[in-house]
């Protein structure tokens, strides 16, 4: 799980051009929304983009996507059951 969150946190930077930020600069635990990176729903569709591309994840229901995009670690267990690449 944690080659997976740091692995996730790399992608998120690249995918929303985070150029000053490394993966250790993300908390796996705190918020990506609001108060934690501070991301908005321009960011949410780059991560759902990322889940299909890299996971083959497809969110069908975008309420679930509040729970999924939770922190990083909430996005690492939901890949974690439900990849298929």
């Amino acid at each position: 799980m944690e080659e997976l969150i740091e692995q996730l946190k790399q992608q998120i930077i690249e995918a929303l051009n985070f150029e000053d930020m490394t993966p250790a600069d993300i908390d796996a635990q705190a918020p990506l929304f609001g108060e934690g990176l501070g991301l908005d729903s321009i960011d949410a569709l780059e991560l759902i983009m990322l889940l299909d591309r890299e996971y083959g994840i497809k969110l069908a229901d975008p309420k679930s996507g509040k729970e999924v995009f939770r922190s990083v670690r909430s996005m690492a267990e939901y890949i974690e059951k439900n990849r298929t690449k």
